[in-house]
């Protein structure tokens, strides 16, 4: 039953586009971008159960519709993203020309936080360093209770 009213609503979205580019005229409204957002991963995407998929693939004008947008707004889609898109790390080392000292900054941020938690353990006494007494080997220095009893 989910199949078949899938397949409705998408018979009903093809026959209100219609010839049209848009759903309401030549220009896209924000129904096309939500439109286009649930057909386009229909459209591309490899699915288990094709059966949906192959009913969109009958529907020519919601699959020239689908392209039209890929193209107009994701020219990139079909080959290589645009030059501003990140890229990602190729085996030709082009990494390194998007940020050359991204080791460096990444060893001063663990330093640098290295730092400020040992500062924090510091100051807030949860490590705390005892320098010994220059009393008699093998003396242990008292701790403040010790002290206080003896008193």
């Amino acid at each position: 039953q989910l199949y078949r009213e899938a397949r409705e609503c998408l018979t009903l979205l093809s026959q209100r586009l219609g010839s049209q580019k848009f759903f309401f005229g030549d220009s896209p409204a924000s129904l096309d971008a939500f439109v286009f957002s649930r057909l386009a991963p229909l459209l591309k995407a490899r699915l288990p159960n094709g059966k949906l998929q192959q009913h969109l693939k009958s529907l020519q004008n919601l699959c020239n519709y689908c392209t039209s947008i890929l193209s107009l707004y994701f020219p990139w889609d079909g080959g290589d993203p645009p030059s501003s898109a990140p890229r990602a790390a190729g085996a030709d080392g082009s990494e390194a020309e998007e940020d050359p000292h991204k080791r460096r900054n990444q060893l001063l941020s663990v330093l640098v936080g290295l730092v400020a938690m040992l500062g924090y353990a510091f100051l807030s006494g949860i490590v705390s360093i005892q320098r010994g007494s220059a009393g008699p080997p093998g003396h242990q220095p008292m701790a403040l209770e010790e002290e206080e009893e003896e008193e």
